[in-house]
């Protein structure tokens, strides 16, 4: 088991002019994990509040993994990419890496995502993109590694995945 904060990224659904599906996404997705969702928050494109929050979640909560939906793109208030590297102790690039590598194969708009993923302390952050269905290709990607990542930031598995 294994706990999780999703923090959406929307300038709109912070100030409840959008519904935020792409947290519902993530839910319905990691629903069939053991997977308890302890932290959900919404918050405006503003890299000092990303920031913050992905700090307060991993230092002062220690949330497994932290999954944030939007603001990874190419628009001038997409600063998610900035606010999570601002952040981190050290980069995790495979899991973004395969995440578009798939997502190519779908849509040529999958070049113009920024997202970044890392590790602060114990805690695993992954930006995902804001569009509910790139959210579930993207989840779909990574699920099959993220129990094992969680245990390996644990300390419960070894480089080669020996208990």
């Amino acid at each position: 088991m294994f706990t999780l904060g999703i923090l959406t990224i929307s300038d709109k659904g912070s100030q409840g002019e959008r519904a935020d599906e792409s947290s519902i996404v993530i839910r319905e997705v990691l629903g069939a994990y053991d997977v308890q969702v302890v932290k959900y928050g919404i918050v405006p494109d503003e890299a000092e509040l990303i920031s913050a929050k992905i700090v307060e979640w991993a230092d002062k909560e220690s949330i497994d993994l932290i999954l944030t939906t939007g603001g990874t793109g190419l628009s001038p208030r997409d600063v998610t990419p900035e606010a999570t590297l601002a952040v981190l102790d050290r980069s995790a690039p495979g899991f973004v890496e395969a995440m578009r590598a798939e997502s190519l194969k779908k849509t040529a708009k999958a070049m113009l995502s920024r997202a970044v993923a890392g590790i602060r302390g114990g805690s695993l952050i992954i930006n995902l993109p804001g569009s509910p269905r790139a959210v579930r290709e993207c989840l779909e990607v990574i699920l099959p590694v993220l129990p094992h990542a969680i245990e390996v930031l644990r300390g419960e598995v070894g480089e080669c995945g020996e208990r």
